[in-house]
Order: structure tokens, then sequence, then C-alpha cells
């Protein structure tokens, strides 16, 4: 289990950005061709991508590359590029069909992973079908694009999301459908660490494994709040603990420390202490 707990977007139009990015405790880095990328630099920014990927110094960072849109005159040349280096994995935007996914394997044949930007109406409503896909195209993530998502729901979301939880909702439940994990979307807000934070916690309630980020001073927030706790780490062990015990062999529900605890709970737990030990590593 990888943890992914901060998920830095950092443009690969600036090399002092890439430099940076190899010192950060982020747990991934996504190399963005797309958004962060100004269209007369796009062809540079790509060369840069592909030099860090080949460099590496990236460390236990996993290390991703955003390209342009399949659909964008820029799309092509990117998957092109990036065959040819195979970073950890190629984030998709705007993914709204497998067809999408398809393409791009076809592009990128037995190469990295793919992550699935859905940030489109149709993507929201289509999350069944593109998950579908996951098995036979390799997607291994799906990232909440809230901005993008607001803007063609005509929605404002406040600080509390509101109209945005239903999709929220969906896009967590499909990627666990599917067996693979979820990231939520960034936070526009830099200097404001409580609000990050607050934005994380949120993301944990409802099931994210962690949050895109746009900037360093957002990464000690996720990272805390995506880590699991002392306390939890704990109990996992007590529960893990009671089930191995001999005592409690073929037992589907016990009594631990006053609580009932079933299979489903042991699972759980077991799952705590495997994110425990790969964020310890």
């Amino acid at each position: 289990m990888r943890p992914r707990r901060s998920a830095l977007y950092m443009p690969a139009s600036n090399v002092r950005a890439i430099e940076k990015a190899r010192g950060l405790d982020c747990d991934v880095v996504i190399l963005d061709l797309e958004d962060a990328v100004s269209p007369d630099q796009k062809e540079l920014a790509r060369e840069q991508a592909v030099a860090a990927v080949r460099e590496g110094g990236f460390g236990r960072r996993e290390l991703v590359v955003r390209a342009n849109g399949l659909d964008s005159e820029w799309g092509a040349a990117d998957l092109a590029a990036i065959a040819k280096v195979r970073p950890d994995a190629v984030l998709l935007p705007k993914v709204s069909s497998p067809e999408t996914l398809r393409e791009a394997r076809a592009a990128l044949g037995n190469g990295p992973a793919l992550w699935a930007m859905i940030e489109t109406c149709r993507g929201i409503v289509d999350l069944p079908a593109i998950v579908d896909a996951a098995a036979a195209t390799g997607l291994a993530v799906l990232v909440l694009g809230p901005n993008d998502l607001a803007k063609e729901m005509r929605c404002r979301p406040g600080e509390d999301r509101a109209p945005l939880l239903p999709a929220i909702s969906q896009l967590v439940m499909c990627a666990r459908m599917a067996g693979i994990a979820a990231l939520d979307g960034v936070c526009n807000t830099i200097d404001d660490l409580a609000r990050v934070e607050a934005e994380c916690r949120q993301g944990l309630a409802w099931g994210f494994d962690g949050k895109t980020l746009i900037h360093p001073a957002q990464i000690a927030p996720a990272n805390a709040v995506f880590s699991p706790s002392e306390e939890e780490v704990a109990w996992a062990r007590t529960i893990v603990a009671a089930f191995d015990d001999p005592a409690n062999a073929g037992r589907g529900a016990i009594r631990v420390s006053g609580k009932m605890v079933e299979l489903l709970h042991r699972d759980e737990a077991r799952r705590t202490l495997a994110i425990a030990a790969a964020v310890a590593g």
C-alpha cells in the first residue's frame, strides 16, 4: 500500500518548482502539463517533465504527470512523450467516458497506471461505466476536479462544498466498487491553513484516501489529517490481536474492550495498520 495523503501539483514549465518537489514531504508529485501551463509553454513543459522523470531523484514519492486532454492539440504528443519515460502514473483530465481510458492505454502501451480526473457532469453520471473499465485499462485512482465541476454545474460550493457532496459520494463509492483509490480535489485557499485542514477532514470523513494540493504549505495539514492517529493505530492493533487469539478462532463477532466488533472491523483495522506502516516507511 502506498500512502497518497498529499498529491502536489507542480507546473512542469517551472524547473525550480520541479527541483523543489524532490525535497518536499508530499506522498505524490504531479508534474502538470495542463491547467498550470500557458499555451505558449506547453512544449517546454512537456520536455521538462520528460527530463525530470528520466532524471528521477523523487525518492519515495509517487511521480505522476498530468497530460493535456486527448481532445486538445497537445494531448497526443504528451502521451507519446510520456510513454518513453514511464512515470508511476499519468493523470488524464476531464475523463467523461471509458473511451478516454482506452485511448490513453493504447497510446501508452503497457506503461504507467492511469489516474482519471472526474470534473464534468458527464463524468460523474457515467462513473460506473468508467470504473468498470479500470481493470482493462489500468485505472488506479479517481481524482475529484471541484473547480471545473462547479463551473459546469453553475453551483457555488462555499466552505461546506454542499452542492458537490452528491458528486463526492458518487466518486468515492465508484472508486470503492472498483477497488481503486480516490483523491479529493484541491482547496483554493493557501494562506488559511485552518481552512485547508477543515477541508481535508471533510474529505477524510467522506472516504477519500488523500487530497490534491496546489501549494507546498498545504502538505503538512493533508499529511496530518490523512495519517492514522496514535489512538487509531492502538485500537487497530487491539482488534487484530483479539481476532488472532486462538480462543476466538472461527468467530465472526467478538467483544473487545466493551465493544462488539466483527470481521469487517478486523479488515478495516488491518488496513489502518498497513497505512500507518506505509507512512512510517
